[in-house]
């Protein structure tokens, strides 16, 4: 190791969030976190949805320290030191020629780490926080340590600080393996098709809610295994048809395929929610009425154009997430939503639709007086009256399809003061 004492290596990237369309609900190990049933997921354009994370290393650290957002929590959690466990066992030499810092493998058992992470989105809300954040701290980790597996290998750490983020090492479309092996070394995450397979295709996400879910995924998942008949018929009986389904519709990109597929699985996951004892309900009042009203016009939607124009899948948590078939269809999707769901009369329109701000000029909507002018959706019949729930939607996200993990490499874009190894 390096003799000088003063000296701190930094490593900063970015990672993108992700949200299932067959979704993943379902343990047959909680500490290794293996699932009941493969999942298939889409990631998200990190430049709208994901988590940044420099990761520090320095004689003078007396311990491990992380802060979230600004804030230092405890790294004494079990998910968290699995995977810094599981990357320490696995790290390589290590030398930085410009700075005159040399590392060796032995070396990192004993060295001590600094971590800071921030979401550009909000924390343990349903967003899929957790995937980012664990898929971000292990890529970051493994750059940081030199670490030769590959992102798939990786999944398998990451995995174990939360089983979502072993499909955020990859972008694109993304499987995770369920696998078979006891130890987890097959429950691992592959790439279906990069991020440009399919990018036509145009996500937009309902945000109902900011807040912390009453019930975490953690706890969700475990009583639902424990008490729910129909968990089981699922990860044996429908979701493996569905895998198969759901590949062959996303390689062929056959867009009818996929949305009836992500709407059932959608469906059936808060299906297998209520048929947890007690029952898990990831919708408050506002975001039941707004899921019935969205899944109510997307099916009228869809059955009107003969053919499916929209998607629509939920989470573990309020929100909805709505993929259009492309960029023509995700714009008459926000004059509906907007319609339906406009914002608060001294709202800001552009704090309102966050994200890729393109798709509200293709929606030809400038201004609130655009919004208040749109006219009802034509599938709705004449004698039926429209009802619109201002202030029920904090905000809507537009997004697509996008890539895995990156370096940063700008000392601008560390979280870390490269001196003192402290939050900037």
């Amino acid at each position: 190791m390096a003799e000088k004492k003063s000296w701190v290596l930094m490593v900063t990237a970015q990672t993108p969030t992700n949200i299932a369309v067959i979704k993943y609900w379902g343990k047959r190990d909680e500490s290794l976190i293996l699932p009941i049933n493969d999942s298939i997921s889409v990631t998200l354009d990190p430049s709208h949805l994901c988590t940044t994370t420099t990761v520090a290393v320095s004689p003078g650290f007396t311990h491990d320290r992380m802060w979230l957002n600004g804030k230092e929590i405890s790294l004494s959690g079990g998910r968290y030191q699995n995977c810094l466990r599981e990357i320490r066992s696995r790290a390589s030499d290590v030398e930085d020629e410009k700075k005159g810092i040399k590392i060796a493998k032995k070396d990192w058992e004993n060295l001590h780490l600094h971590i800071a992470s921030y979401n550009n989105f909000p924390t343990a809300a349903g967003l899929a926080s957790s995937a980012a954040g664990f898929a971000c701290l292990v890529y970051s980790l493994a750059k940081l340590m030199n670490v030769k597996e590959d992102n798939s290998q990786l999944s398998a750490i990451a995995r174990q600080g939360s089983g979502s983020a072993c499909r955020s090492l990859y972008g694109g479309f993304v499987k995770w393996i369920m696998g078979k092996d006891d130890n987890g070394s097959d429950s691992i995450a592959v790439q279906l098709v990069d991020e440009k397979h399919w990018d036509e295709l145009v996500i937009l996400i309902a945000v109902v809610s900011s807040r912390q879910k009453e019930t975490s995924s953690t706890s969700g998942m475990r009583e639902t295994v424990e008490t729910s008949p129909l968990v089981l018929h699922r990860a044996k009986e429908v979701v493996p048809k569905r895998v198969v389904e759901m590949e062959e519709a996303i390689k062929s990109r056959n867009f009818p395929a996929f949305a009836r597929l992500t709407c059932s699985d959608s469906n059936q996951f808060h299906a297998v929610c209520l048929d947890t004892s007690p029952p898990i309900f990831y919708m408050n009042d506002t975001s039941h009425r707004q899921a019935i009203w969205i899944i109510s016009c997307v099916e009228k939607w869809n059955r009107s154009e003969g053919t499916p124009q929209v998607a629509y899948t939920f989470d573990a948590g309020p929100n909805a997430v709505l993929i259009a078939r492309n960029r023509k269809v995700a714009a008459l999707l926000l004059q509906r939503l907007l319609f339906h769901f406009p914002p608060q009369s001294d709202a800001d329109l552009n704090s309102y639709i966050v994200g890729d701000k393109s798709v509200l000029m293709d929606a030809g909507i400038q201004d609130l007086k655009d919004v208040e002018a749109l006219p009802p959706p034509p599938e709705i019949k004449d004698n039926v009256p429209t009802q619109k729930f201002k202030g029920d939607v904090s905000y809507f996200i537009c997004t697509r399809p996008g890539r895995g993990p990156v370096l940063l490499t700008e000392e601008s874009q560390a979280l870390l003061n490269p001196e003192t190894g402290l939050p900037k």
